[in-house]
C-alpha cells in the first residue's frame, strides 16, 4: 500500500524530512519506498549490510545491543520515532552496526536505498549537516541512558522511558509490555512489575495488559528528575541549527 501518494515535503510527519532544505528533500523524495513497520520486525541486523535508511513516520524503533555474557538478554540503548531515522551508519560512511533495530510499536516509514542516500550526501553539504546533527542528538540520548541507568532508581528510569515513548508516538496510550520494559530498563520483569505498580499507585499511569496509559505527565517528569530533558533539548537545538 502506498501511504504517501504525494511528495509534498510538508505532508510528511518525520521531523528530519521536514527540516531539510527543499533541494535536499528533492534529492531523496524520488526514491522514497513506503514500508509498513510490523511489530517485532527487524529493520537492521547486527553486523549485516544495511540496504536502506528508514525515516520513521509513525511507530517506535528500539536500538538493541547484545551483551557479551553468554545467555544474557539484549538491552535497549536508544529509541527512534517520527523525530528520526534508522540507518545512521550510512550517514557516517559505513553500512553496518553491531546493534539491532527492532520495531516495538507498529507504524510506517519511508525507506531510502543506501546508494541513493550516499549519493545525496555526496552532493549536499546541508543534507550532511542535518543528518549529522541528528547523529549527534542520538549519541546524546544514548549517553543520557547510560547516566540514567547508573544514577537513577528503576522508578525514575521507568518514568523517563514512558515519557520518551509518549514523545515518539504522540499519544497517551502506549503499547508497552513488561518484556519491552525489561529491555528498556535492563532489569528483570519482577522489577518492572514492582515499578509499574508504584507509578500506577501514584496516579501517574494506568497499566493494562500490553499497554500503559499516561495519566499525569507532570508527575512522571517530576519522578524522572534530571534523567529526562537534556537529550530532548539537545535534539531541538541541533535541529534548529542550519
Amino acid at each position: 500500500m502506498n501511504y504517501f501518494p504525494q511528495q509534498n515535503q510538508t505532508s510528511f510527519r518525520n521531523k528530519l524530512l521536514r527540516a531539510l532544505e527543499p533541494d535536499d528533500f528533492g534529492l531523496l523524495a524520488p526514491a522514497f519506498e513506503p514500508v509498513s513497520l510490523a511489530l517485532g520486525h527487524r529493520l537492521t541486523e547486527a553486523n549485516q549490510p544495511m540496504s536502506h535508511a528508514y525515516f520513521i513516520e509513525e511507530g517506535l524503533i528500539s536500538m538493541l545491543a547484545d551483551t557479551v555474557r553468554p545467555g544474557a538478554s539484549r538491552v535497549e540503548i536508544g529509541i527512534v520515532g517520527f523525530e528520526g531515522m534508522v540507518g545512521l551508519p550510512l550517514v557516517l560512511g559505513t553500512d553496518r552496526s553491531p546493534h539491532i533495530a527492532l520495531v516495538q510499536a507498529e507504524g510506517r516509514a519511508l525507506a531510502v536505498p543506501a546508494p541513493v542516500l550516499d549519493e545525496a550526501l555526496g552532493l549536499s553539504r546541508t543534507l550532511r549537516g542535518v543528518l549529522g546533527r541528528y547523529v549527534q542528538s542520538l549519541i546524546v540520548q544514548v549517553g543520557q541512558t547510560v547516566c540514567a541507568n547508573a544514577d537513577f532508581n528503576i522508578e525514575a528510569r521507568l518514568a523517563r522511558w514512558i515519557v520518551m515513548t509518549q514523545d515518539r508516538l504522540g499519544r497517551d496510550e502506549l503499547p508497552l509490555t513488561h518484556e519491552f520494559l525489561s529491555l528498556m530498563l535492563g532489569v528483570r520483569r519482577p522489577g518492572v512489575t514492582t515499578a509499574t505498580h508504584m507509578l500506577e499507585g501514584a496516579g501517574m499511569i494506568r497499566a493494562q495488559r500490553g499497554r500503559i496509559t499516561v495519566l499525569d505527565r507532570g508527575k512522571l517528569l517530576e519522578l524522572a528528575e534530571g534523567s529526562y530533558g537534556i537529550a530532548e533539548a539537545e535534539y531541538e537545538r541541533l535541529l534548529e541549527e542550519g
